[in-house]
């Protein structure tokens, strides 16, 4: 219980302030992403408080044993840059670019209502769960081979 408590009170804090800074709208996404135009620079902000919150916090968390919620801290289970991940990251930001959101925020404006919001989440959600298929499948055929490579993008083992 205390795990899922922890999870619902960091996505609160996340989309509260998601939506004081008005990332939630995707004028001001674009705005960021749009350097070579009337560029926007607020997001940079919202992103160096969150790195800034995360590189001092970091160091403390890892010093301890064990996390508060969970037996042990997640590993990565390799550590080397692929296709999967690159083609992966610049899909993301496409898709980012193109629509003005990128998931957290998106989720925390289907609030709003708003028609593109309503089209996007269940489109990154479908876009989501064909990547499962497709890497269930990959998985299933490397682990019959025995030659696969998990990359940066891998999930942590368990």
């Amino acid at each position: 219980m205390r795990p899922s408590i922890s999870a619902f009170l960091s996505g609160l804090i996340f989309a509260l302030g998601l939506g004081l800074s008005g990332m939630t709208d995707p004028a001001n996404v674009l705005g960021f992403l749009d350097v070579a135009g009337a560029w926007d620079f607020r997001l940079a902000f919202v992103m160096g408080g969150a790195i800034a919150v995360h590189a001092a916090l970091r160091p403390l968390i890892h010093r301890r044993e064990r996390p508060l919620f969970a037996a042990k801290f997640p590993t990565l289970s390799a550590s080397k840059l692929d296709a999967k991940l690159l083609v992966g990251a610049a899909l993301f930001g496409v898709g980012w670019g193109l629509g003005g959101y990128c998931p957290g925020p998106a989720l925390t404006s289907l609030a709003s209502g708003a028609s593109q919001v309503l089209v996007f989440v269940p489109a990154m959600v479908a876009g989501m769960y064909l990547a499962q298929v497709l890497q269930a499948r990959r998985g299933a055929s490397v682990g019959a081979q025995g030659t696969g490579t998990p990359s940066l993008g891998a999930t942590p083992s368990r």
